[in-house]
Formats: C-alpha cells, sequence, structure tokens
C-alpha cells in the first residue's frame, strides 16, 4: 500500500507558504479497497495549491489515483475548506457567462450585416 500521507507530502509542501499548517488525514476501509485522503491547508495558500482554473490540485489528484490504482485501490481526495467554498467549476462559469449574456451586457460585437442572397 502507497504512502499516501508522504505522496501528498511531496506533492503539496513546495506549494505552500505555510507548511506546518498542512494537515494531511487518510482512511481505509475495512477490505482495504477504498483510501480516503483528506487535506487541509492555509487559506492564503489555496489559489497556489489549486493552480489556475483548478489544474495542480487535479494533477494532484491524479497522481494519487494512479498510485492507488497501482496498489489495487480507489482513492478519493479531498480539501478541506474552513470557508466552505468550492474552486468554481467550468461549466458553472459558462452557465454564469451564458446568464450575464443574456441581458445584453458584455456581448461580442457583431461582424456586421450578414449577406446573403
Amino acid at each position: 500500500m502507497p504512502d499516501y500521507p508522504q505522496l501528498v507530502k511531496f506533492l503539496v509542501d513546495p506549494l505552500l507558504d505555510k507548511q506546518d499548517a498542512l494537515s494531511i488525514h487518510c482512511e481505509v476501509n475495512n477490505k482495504g479497497d477504498r483510501v480516503w485522503v483528506r487535506i487541509a491547508f492555509d487559506p492564503n495558500d489555496k489559489g497556489r495549491v489549486y493552480g489556475k482554473g483548478g489544474r495542480t490540485i487535479q494533477a494532484i489528484r491524479t497522481v494519487i489515483q494512479t498510485a492507488a490504482k497501482s496498489a489495487g485501490q480507489n482513492a478519493h481526495f479531498e480539501v478541506f475548506d474552513p470557508e466552505g467554498s468550492k474552486p468554481p467549476s467550468r461549466s458553472n462559469n459558462r452557465a454564469n457567462n451564458r446568464a450575464n449574456n443574456r441581458d445584453g451586457n458584455n456581448r461580442r460585437p457583431s461582424r456586421g450585416p450578414s449577406r446573403r442572397r
């Protein structure tokens, strides 16, 4: 079985300004086929850990899931957020952008009149 706390520490520690604020909790079910990895860190480091568009946190999640698969386990990776907010997802951003554009604001200029015959 992979050493999940050490793996998470290796991946996340370089991204943090306050490494001592990193908290890692691992839990394995009775069968040993599922692992839950939960981390918490200083809220000021949130942007660096999540990365642009959530790419960094997704890469960390993928590495943990791949390590689990190689050991015949399923891994679930979660970030504890004391503020209760979640990083915005791309689908939510698109829906919000569409809603904002419906009222006519923030629209791109049209190309001009259509030249159909």
